[in-house]
Parts: structure tokens; sequence; C-alpha cells
């Protein structure tokens, strides 16, 4: 009688192909969606239609606990503030891992952030709200996407993603990511509700910041290090 066909290999080449093509098809998605939106704002159309009203609208919802609680958000996604959690973070990491790999990551995927940032606001060149949505300092950069939104999602998902490696608890791992979501969440809702950026720049943000999640989390899973037995997956 035949042996059956030992299937262990196979099954994990299709695996190790699977995730760089997942990866590259989400990250062309994610790219052709930031266009879309950039086209929108800078014409005015589509979602960037609604900008104007949703931004009038936010007025109405304004209270003391709930300025208080975006300025609170928005800090964190200050660059300075960011620059030292990213730093804070890089460091645990090495002390953790004895490792250069996770610190690396961070810092190359907020490099690229950086970058992105920098770039597609220079590129798109879109205006913020008038003077008299803002509360807090006037800011005359360019507000396609949001720096905030967008450094802040890359951070927090990173740091979320690298730590997710060495835990066991499937409570633990649920907690990283929702706590991860909301704190990005928070922030780019509070560059809304502070009246710096249009509804369609922070949602811009996310989208930016996701597909560059998506690019560095493939190309961290193609040079990642063979593990060995007990070593920890985040190095």
């Amino acid at each position: 009688m035949a042996e059956p066909t030992p299937v262990t290999g196979r099954t994990a080449s299709r695996r190790q192909y699977a995730v760089p093509v997942a990866g590259a098809v989400m990250a062309v998605a994610g790219t052709t969606a930031v266009a879309g939106l950039a086209d929108s704002a800078t014409e005015s159309n589509g979602l960037a239609a609604f900008d104007p009203r949703l931004t009038t609208d936010v007025l109405g919802v304004r209270s003391t606990p709930l300025t208080d609680l975006a300025r609170a958000l928005t800090f964190i996604g200050d660059v300075p503030v960011l620059c030292v959690l990213v730093v804070v973070a890089a460091y645990l990491f090495w002390r953790r891992t004895g490792s250069y790999r996770a610190p690396g990551l961070l810092l190359a995927a907020m490099a690229g952030s950086a970058v992105l940032t920098t770039g597609l606001k220079s590129l798109v060149g879109r205006h913020r709200p008038g003077i008299a949505y803002v509360l807090g300092p006037v800011d005359t950069g360019y507000a396609f996407p949001s720096g905030h939104t967008l450094n802040s999602a890359v951070f927090f998902g990173t740091v979320a993603a690298l730590v997710l490696g060495g835990l066991q608890s499937r409570r633990a791992r649920v907690s990283v990511v929702l706590g991860a979501a909301l704190i990005s969440l928070g922030i780019g809702l509070s560059r809304l509700y502070l009246g710096y950026h249009w509804a369609t720049d922070v949602l811009a943000g996310w989208l930016v910041a996701m597909t560059w999640l998506i690019i560095v989390g493939t190309v961290a899973y193609l040079t990642r290090p063979v593990p060995e037995p007990g070593e920890d997956l985040i190095r």
C-alpha cells in the first residue's frame, strides 16, 4: 500500500508565499484608496465634500471635559512627545531582547512615517480649517494627511506588533491590540475635534498608516530570522 504523500513542506511553502502576496495586495489597495482620497481632498468632492459640514457639527458637541481629553490625546501625538516615546520604546526592546532587530524595525517604521507625512502634505497642499474652528494655537502647515494621526498610528501599531510576539495569553494579546487601536483612534479624532484637520485628513492618516504598517510588516516577515526553540519572537 502506497504511503500518503507528506504535505507539511508543501503547506509551509504555500504559507511562506501567501503572506507577502497578501501584503502586496493590501498595500496596493491601501495606496489606491489614499490616492483617491487625496484627489477628493484636492477637488473638494467625494468624501471631502462632507468635510465642512462635519467640522461645523463638531462645534455642537464640544464641552470642557471633551476638550481636555482631546488636548491630552493630541499632546501624545505631538512630534517631540512621539520622539521621546520612540527612543524609550526602542531602548526597552533592546534591553528585552538583546537584539537590534525590534528597535531597528520601530525606527525604520517611524522614519518612513515621517517621510510620508512630509511628502504627502507637500504634494497635496491642502489648507486646514479656518481659525474660527481651532481650539488652540493656529497651525499654518498643510492639512492632508493628519501627521498626528499617521505618526501615532504607526508608532502604536508597530509597538503592538512587536509586543505581541512575546505574549502567550490571548487576553493579553487582545488587550494590546485594542489599546493600540483605541489610542490611535482617539488621537485622530482629537485632531478633528480641536479643528486642526478636516475629517478626510484624519481618515487619510489612518489609511496611510495602515498601508505603511502592512509594508513594514511584510518586509519584517521576509527578513525574519529562523527562531530557535523557546526564543523570543520579537527578536
